[in-house]
């Protein structure tokens, strides 16, 4: 069985102060984003699903690529399989508009069925990032801004954290891999 992570579990600096003594009851809440087709994505889109989340920009040239090549690793490891969904989140809207998304998601060979790149609201993206996945630092230079990592977030179908991978790394991808079986059986029961 894999652990259920609290923000009070987390390295501090990936978690918002307002978090950081959350010792239970964690969950990513609600939101309301647009994905590389115009679409409105929703918690509801992801609704007794396990995902993998994580935070790109496109233009970003150092970690992003290799991250999203990974991403489409699992992307073809779960191809066949409805349990699984993907959810990259731009950390730069301002930027990565519905166009450049869609340009990306072509590029990189994303199944629109089954991997969101979102955008939307910078408020938004910043606290999902800080007080739900607990995946970024904070950027005290610039309100809202953020310094995103390369973790990998595996959530369960009750909208809580399982796990956090490298998204660079071959290995935590492997561990990535075997978890999300893990954790369908434990779900699913298949």
């Amino acid at each position: 069985m894999l652990n259920i992570y609290q923000p009070a579990q987390v390295e501090r600096d990936l978690v918002d102060t307002t978090m950081q003594y959350v010792k239970k009851y964690h969950t990513i809440p609600d939101f309301s984003l647009t994905n590389q087709n115009g679409k409105e994505v929703t918690q509801k889109d992801y609704e007794n699903k396990i995902y993998v989340a994580d935070f790109f920009f496109t233009t970003c040239q150092t970690i992003c690529p290799i991250m999203t090549d990974h991403m489409a690793q699992i992307q073809e490891f779960t191809k066949d399989d409805e349990h699984i969904l993907l959810l990259s989140h731009t950390v730069t809207p301002e930027i990565d508009d519905v166009e450049r998304l869609k340009k990306y998601a072509i590029e990189k060979g994303v199944d629109d069925s089954k991997w969101n790149l979102v955008t939307g609201d910078r408020k938004q993206i910043y606290d999902l990032a800080r007080k739900s996945y607990l995946v970024a630092k904070d950027n005290p230079e610039v309100e809202y801004d953020l310094i995103h990592t390369e973790n990998f977030v595996l959530i369960d179908t009750k909208k809580r954290i399982r796990g956090f991978y490298d998204g660079t790394d071959p290995e935590s991808i492997d561990q990535l891999k075997e978890d999300i079986r893990v954790l369908e059986k434990e779900i699913f029961r298949e």
